[in-house]
């Protein structure tokens, strides 16, 4: 008789240090769950430390048996024999920090370093070392900075690319990103944006196909979710780039088109009656309701309705301090509080909705699933926004959120988030099954990382911190690309890089540094404002005549309130005293033309 079929697979395990014993060359990792694992380190793995963009690789493997003290956090890469008594051989270690308790992502400087690589990354792809012409600019970029044959200009990836630039230069001062953020903004207005004067409204066309010299506009959506129609999303998200650049600048105009923005919003998108946004409209008559839209028809969904808030609304509140927005803030964070959670079906919140807000389970691709990276989205933002206006509803569904979904969203065994699963279990299952796959996409691990940062920074609590940690990790460890620059839009369960179809690409209807640079943005803030207590700057270059009352408000993001102050100000590299330090305001001096101000933020201790 032949013996039986043996396997092995590669896998990874992210887990704490407990037993090791340097003679057998065993150890014990414990996973986030609490399981234990028997590893083994005989055939002798390779160890690095977790390293940033453009660092060199850090070879730690002649120091394994001294880093191996109990309860550090770490990674094992191996084989798994799971018919030889779950034997598993480690391969490659990969260590946070030099001590046990050090999380190299935790430096001061770590997401700064991170997002100007990446901005180095996509100027040189858009723009190699000529000049920023945003003529030459392409949706599909390739895994190393190439450009597809593709030709055509999406408006959301350009805002997207534009939010990239500008979020670069609030943290390092450095004109060659604003340079790019503002004549990315003037692109999207010269060329992507439609003033309908008759109707007093701004709308965004989804794109430009480019042929030589020839431009031909697409009004509608060109993406197969929203095919035909004027999705809310690609409105929102044509803001974002703009408005991250008004926070800089001041420029007035892009604020005038927001507005115009809105007020398209509020005219076509609305449901006066029943409340909330409509996800789509009718191009021809901007009908919700029209039988072109098919089953986006009178639908409501997770876009439409929360993602005004990151997307631009916070960050327009930020620059003007307008009440208006605040109100539409409240609106937005109100409506989710009511509407979404469905804790007596599913540990996950409903995102889509007919007009009456009874659930939609049969639409498309998601029908009766959850996107990990929303919920965490959700409870990062109702955190934010509790800090403008605190509600008992907002900290409640956050903190929920918080705690339920490490168990039935993340991967308890190797770390990171998962993309799509069930929302409902079959029968007695134990799980939430994969809607398709198990790989784990780049910005919900954004999503994750900042919804555990606000969390531990606002209402503390060690596992919130562990999360953050734990995400943090797994990160800046597999998603970070060593070799071409920027990040992998997706990984595998594992951590290695899944790199077929558009999910190889570094640009693409999906992605354009938007999401990572976002990140680094706000894991900055947050690890060093509101965690570790440091000191930080940021930079600003607006025309004091364009701001009212030459008044530049400078709070990085929605913050608990007295939680920062300014500690000083410069102008054009000067000392400068005319500041609120607890308003988080600097009144600019009466002079022409732009001045280039730095603001150095300080944690207030209590």
């Amino acid at each position: 008789m032949a013996d039986a079929v043996s396997f092995s697979f590669s896998d990874t395990i992210a887990g704490y240090v407990g037993r090791f014993d340097s003679a057998a060359r065993r150890l014990t990792l414990r996973t986030a769950d609490g399981r234990e694992f028997e590893v083994s380190l005989a055939s002798g793995p390779s160890a690095e430390l977790v390293r940033n963009l453009d660092e060199p690789y850090i070879d730690a493997s002649g120091h394994i048996d001294e880093m191996l003290s109990p309860g550090r956090f770490l990674f094992a890469y191996g084989v798994h024999y799971p018919e030889h008594g779950g034997r598993f051989d480690a391969k490659r270690l990969v260590f946070l920090g030099r001590g046990s308790e050090d999380f190299r992502f935790e430096e001061p400087s770590w997401w700064i370093k991170q997002i100007e690589s990446l901005a180095t990354f996509y100027r040189k792809a858009q723009f190699g070392d000529g000049p920023v012409d945003f003529t030459a600019y392409r949706t599909e970029i390739r895994l190393g900075g190439d450009k597809t044959a593709s030709h055509v200009q999406e408006t959301d990836t350009i805002s997207r690319l534009v939010y990239g630039m500008a979020s670069a230069y609030l943290l390092t001062g450095k004109d060659e990103y604003l340079e790019v953020a503002e004549r990315g903004t003037e692109y999207l207005r010269g060329h992507m944006r439609v003033v309908d004067g008759e109707e007093d409204v701004v709308f965004w066309y989804h794109g430009i196909s480019v042929d030589g010299d020839t431009e031909r506009k697409l009004f509608t959506s060109e993406f197969s979710d929203d095919y035909d129609a004027i999705p809310m999303y690609e409105q929102i998200y044509a803001l974002a780039g703009p408005i991250q650049t008004f926070r800089v600048t001041g420029d007035t105009r892009i604020k005038d088109d927001a507005d115009a923005t809105i007020r398209l919003f509020d005219k076509f998108f609305l449901d006066r009656e029943q409340g909330g946004y409509y996800s789509h409209i009718d191009p021809i008559l901007f009908s919700a309701d029209h039988e072109s839209l098919g089953e986006n028809a009178e639908r409501k969904n997770w876009n439409s309705v929360g993602d005004h808030a990151p997307a631009y609304l916070i960050n327009l509140y930020l620059a003007t301090g307008e009440q208006k927005y605040a109100d539409f803030l409240e609106y937005t964070f109100d409506t989710i509080a009511e509407r979404f959670p469905d804790y007596d079906n599913s540990p996950f919140v409903q995102e889509r909705f007919h007009r009456d807000w009874s659930h939609d389970t049969a639409h498309s691709w998601q029908q009766n699933r959850a996107v990990v990276g929303h919920n965490l989205k959700i409870a990062w933002n109702l955190m934010r926004m509790n800090s403008l206006t605190p509600k008992p509803a907002y900290e409640e569904l956050a903190r929920r959120i918080g705690e339920t979904m490490p168990a039935v969203g993340s991967d308890l065994q190797r770390g990171g988030w998962y993309d799509v699963v069930e929302r409902l279990k079959d029968g007695d299952q134990e799980t939430y099954r994969f809607a398709w796959h198990d790989r784990k996409a780049w910005w919900q691990q954004e999503q994750a990382i900042l919804a555990y940062l606000i969390l531990h920074g606002t209402l503390g609590g060690e596992q919130f911190r562990k999360e953050a940690r734990q995400a943090e990790s797994f990160y800046n460890t597999f998603f970070l690309d060593h070799d071409e620059g920027a990040v992998y839009f997706n990984v595998l369960a594992a951590g290695t890089p899944y790199l077929l179809g558009t999910e190889r690409l570094k640009g693409s209807h999906s992605m354009s540094m938007y999401h990572s640079a976002e990140l680094c943005y706000l894991a900055a803030v947050y690890n060093n404002l509101l965690v570790a207590g440091r000191e930080m700057d940021f930079h600003f270059k607006p025309a004091p005549s364009d701001l009212p009352g030459r008044l530049l408000r400078v709070s990085p993001d929605l913050l608990p309130a007295g939680s920062v102050r300014i500690a000083s100000v410069e102008i054009d590299e000067k000392p400068y005293e005319e500041f609120d330090a607890d308003a988080l305001t600097v009144t600019l001096p009466d002079v022409q033309g732009r001045v280039k101000v730095k603001v150095r933020l300080r944690p207030v201790t209590k």
